[in-house]
């Protein structure tokens, strides 16, 4: 709180938990940054880039030879940087001023006071706006926050002038803002007149004017020194509570970060294997827990001491990021989680709800990858270093935290719940408690560590124009905000209630009426079950947790090893629902999500109370202090606003738009991306970006993420939203394929998914999607083909390929497909009945040198094809072709093939038929090589 210091004496601090400060600090640190921050700007923008600063869009050096404002913090590194972060720790300040000189001035028989404070935050916020968004980025935006803030300046200086104490002359005679009028002159000299030099002289009344204005606020400084205006916190425990609350949340977000790190560090080796690699024997780091058996272990684990140490030493597996060895890189992440589950398993695993919705909204804002994943780096989207940082200041304040009372068990000092009748016998009831654990740590694992996962589950495609379901990028925050409202449950209802509610079986009934919908139904409907889903797991976390802890606090080794245990059986079992075709035994596991979803419920219903059984009495009362539940519900609501707010700030402005619009032209392509490695084991989505930026259609085959081996990841998300394309997810997690994906620069009128035949292999997905190409209807097909091994496979896939393609006879075609078969080669390989049944052209006939991918076409112009490979994106190659729509009403029929494979010099052609090699500029060949035909290139 702030008040007035009318009597010295009554307002000096009675005891250790009272904090005073005097008012007119907050204006001399103010004053201090902003000077260092202009100043800092003006010091090092002449010293090394004085030259490019003063030059303007009239004249330069020697014309022109002092900067000004705009130039000097908006335009280089490292000025700008340095500028932008004072600025930034100025504006607490800053507003704080605003707030105590309201609070100074304010009067009840006056409302002027108030119309003062509303032009100072409009004047801050204008302020921020021009410092951030520079004359480069938005000149107009610029511009406009610049006089917005001039004009400001006007009723803040004049009101508070006439608002300032009686009394104060000194502070009267110093407020003024003169150099405005002589600054617009030299401004219009500048822009209307055009002459040279008068942007110099513009430079030094702006200069001056920012300077005034920093002088100007530095006064209020004098008004709250002569008022004793002092800033007391009564109650500064609340402070440090705060605090406290704050670092066990990042702290649990680092353990989701770093758990679920280790899943997509081990499966880049099975990826190269196709079947087991040896690294999956690092799954049994998970059983680490069970050394809390050990008794010195665990009572050292849950001292301060113990706490700060492990957490510490898992920290080495952020710092893995610097590591380009996989190997060595999965090593050091094993060790990592070793050190991360024995700390907080120690803890009961506090906060793991809170903690699982930051790193979803975190990798909501990060295009879906965690953004202190070991796995990437600056060059990959990674902040891993922004991570670290806040990692340590989250350990500096866990070690110097006060002692805190006694109590029976952890869980109650971090609000999780806690058993009211402790002193029964529960030793009945670990194995059940344990059991549940392990299924509920799974499924948020599975299903909701990631906001788009359950979007995934239900997409289907496009159906007149428009997605038949949700969109992941669009979507994503309705999923927290429902993970948001099942968290809210328990922390605002009365505890018995909670716990009477959570753990009856009618909630249970409710979860699973929840899990059925989004299993059996997709768009809007299934999606709305995943989200009651999301509620009804988020709402029973705190409960389960609380019956693990009262269960087995004993002997908490046991509880957590079997918790842990199921948790690897279950990663293993979702993973062979789809590679059942790669393991040993996966024919017991093909395509039954089905059965493992079932077996989630199951083990999580003995976490309720069931009549006439000896579980009847799980369900201790939840129990968490007042200011715990307070600061849950904040954090909940400032979480959901947050993920709103990343959803508008990711929502396209432009839409997608092809790459030369108006010509007829369509550049399409298919690449196989291995699961968004590249091939030293990191995210490759950006990569992806920058190669395929040019290309209006592209195929992407394996792309189905949405599994805990490959991190819950959408591998569309960061080229969507960067470079505008409408996007079909193609079959979700649950039709167990490896994925295929479509990205277009045309809307997409229908797209309907295809699980082709495959009765001993691997399921082979298939999208097919009619374009508005130019206003040509254009039906594109993205395949993924089984292997060699499984002939009978790739025999029928290969059949209903060809049928679905012939069925649109004589309508323009292009298949888009990996294939895995030797050009020409006769059947039962896949290449003559996709060319002959299916009524197309294969795009280079000549080309003997492929394998896994094809471009087919039909009822097209084909101007020009190649194949991009050797790259470290992936192991396999990029091809792609163009191809120019025929005019309208026109149908392409018959070709011989000399006309469609008919040569001709660039410059016989018209100019938009020839791209060169601006295609790929040589920064975004990340050591790819070109083998081209036509005049693409």
């Amino acid at each position: 709180m702030a008040g007035r210091n009318r009597k010295q004496h009554s307002q000096q601090p009675t005891g250790c938990d009272r904090l005073v400060v005097d008012a007119s600090y907050v204006a001399a640190i103010h004053t201090c940054l902003a000077l260092a921050a202009f100043g800092s700007a003006l010091l090092l923008g002449c010293t090394l880039h004085f030259k490019k600063i003063v030059r303007n869009g009239v004249a330069g050096y020697p014309d022109e030879w002092f900067p000004s404002v705009s130039a000097t913090i908006g335009d280089w590194y490292p000025e700008r940087n340095l500028f932008q972060i004072l600025i930034a720790i100025t504006s607490g300040p800053r507003f704080s001023i605003v707030f105590l000189q309201y609070l100074l001035n304010r009067q009840s028989q006056s409302s002027l006071p108030g119309w003062v404070f509303l032009c100072g935050v409009i004047r801050t916020l204008s302020c921020g706006g021009w410092v951030y968004v520079t004359s480069n980025d938005d000149h107009d935006v610029h511009d406009v926050l610049m006089i917005l803030y001039i004009l400001c300046n006007v009723p803040w200086m004049l009101g508070g002038i006439y608002c300032t104490p009686t009394g104060h002359t000194e502070s009267r005679r110093r407020r003024f803002f003169v150099s405005v009028i002589p600054m617009i002159y030299f401004f219009v000299q500048h822009k209307v007149y055009r002459i040279p030099g008068a942007y110099t002289w513009y430079s030094f009344f702006e200069w001056g004017l920012i300077l005034l204005d920093i002088l100007y606020d530095s006064i209020t400084g004098i008004d709250f020194e002569r008022s004793q205006l002092q800033v007391i916190e009564k109650h500064s425990q609340y402070i440090r509570k705060f605090a406290m609350y704050s670092t066990d949340l990042h702290l649990a977000y680092l353990f989701w970060s770093i758990v679920t790190s280790l899943l997509t560090t081990l499966f880049y080796f099975s990826i190269w294997e196709l079947g087991f690699s040896g690294s999956e024997a690092a799954l049994f780091v998970y059983l680490s827990p069970a050394l809390l058996g050990i008794t010195p272990l665990r009572q050292w684990a849950t001292t301060m001491e113990g706490r700060v140490t492990l957490r510490l030493l898992s920290l080495i597996g952020l710092a893995a990021y610097k590591l380009d060895d996989p190997v060595t890189r999965l090593f050091v992440v094993g060790g990592a989680n070793l050190f991360n589950l024995v700390s907080h398993c120690a803890d009961w695993m506090a906060f793991l709800g809170l903690g699982l919705i930051l790193s979803s909204l975190s990798k909501h804002a990060n295009h879906s990858n965690n953004p202190v994943w070991p796995m990437l780096n600056e060059e990959t989207g990674g902040y891993n270093k922004m991570g670290i940082a806040l990692a340590v200041l989250a350990l500096l304040e866990l070690g110097t935290r006060p002692p805190a009372p006694h109590h029976t068990s952890t869980t109650s000092q971090k609000g999780v719940g806690t058993s009211s009748s402790h002193g029964r016998d529960t030793a009945s009831h670990w194995l059940a408690s344990s059991i549940a654990l392990g299924s509920l740590f799974f499924t948020l694992h599975c299903l909701l560590s990631d906001s788009s996962t359950i979007v995934a589950w239900s997409w289907t495609g496009y159906e007149s124009r428009k997605p038949r379901g949700p969109l992941p990028h669009l979507y994503g925050a309705v999923t927290i905000l429902a993970q948001s409202l099942g968290l809210l449950i328990p922390v605002v209802l009365p505890s018995s209630m909670a716990s009477a509610l959570l753990t009856h079986i009618a909630w249970f009934a409710y979860g699973c009426v929840s899990s059925f919908i989004m299993y059996n139904f997709r768009n809007w409907l299934g999606f709305a079950g995943g989200l009651n889903l999301a509620v009804f797991c988020m709402s029973i976390t705190p409960s389960v947790i609380s019956q693990a802890a009262a269960n087995g606090f004993n002997k908490p080794g046991r509880t957590l090893f079997l918790a842990f245990l199921l948790v690897i059986i279950f990663y293993v079992a979702n993973v062979f629902t789809a590679a059942y075709a790669f393991v040993p035994g996966g024919v017991y596991f093909r395509e039954r999500t089905d059965l493992v979803l079932v077996a989630q419920l199951a083990t999580m219903s003995l976490a309720f109370r069931w009549p006439k059984t000896r579980f009847g009495r799980l369900g201790p009362t939840l129990r968490s202090s007042r200011a715990t539940a307070v600061y849950t519900v904040a954090f909940l609501v400032v979480l959901s606003l947050s993920s709103i707010l990343v959803t508008v700030f990711h929502w396209p402005v432009i839409g997608p738009t092809p790459y030369k619009p108006g010509t007829g032209v369509l550049n399409a392509g298919i690449w196989t991306v291995h699961f968004g490695f590249d091939n030293a084991g990191r995210d490759s989505q950006r990569r992806i970006r920058d190669i395929i930026r040019w290309l209006d259609v592209v195929g992407l085959l394996e792309t189905d993420l949405h599994r805990t081996v490959y991190g819950n990841r959408d591998l569309t998300r960061v080229i969507t939203e960067e470079l505008g394309y409408y996007v079909d997810l193609g079959p979700g997690p649950n039709m167990h394929t490896w994925g295929a994906a479509l990205l277009s620069k045309f809307p997409i009128i229908s797209s309907y998914h295809h699980l082709l035949p495959s009765p001993h292999g691997e399921l082979a997905p298939a999208i097919e999607a009619t374009l508005d190409v130019h206003g040509t209807e254009v039906t594109v097909v993205i395949s993924h083909n089984g292997q060699e091994e499984d002939a009978l496979d790739r025999e029928l896939q290969s059949k209903e390929l060809a049928r679905i393609m012939a069925k649109s006879y004589p309508q323009p075609v292009i298949f888009l497909g990996y294939v895995v078969t030797k050009p020409h080669a006769p059947r039962p390989a896949p290449y003559d009945f996709l060319v002959n049944d299916g009524l197309m052209y294969d795009i280079d006939p000549h080309d003997r040198d492929r394998w896994c991918e094809y471009i087919l076409y039909r009822g097209l112009y084909r101007t020009a094809y190649a194949r991009v490979s050797r790259g470290i994106v992936t192991d396999t190659e990029l091809q792609i072709g163009q191809f120019v729509v025929p005019k309208h009403g026109f149908n392409l029929i018959n070709q011989t093939e000399e006309s469609r494979l008919l040569r001709a010099w660039k410059e016989q052609l018209p100019e938009h038929h020839v791209c060169n090699s601006v295609v790929i500029p040589l920064q975004y060949t990340y050591g790819l090589s070109v083998v081209a035909d036509g005049v693409l290139w």
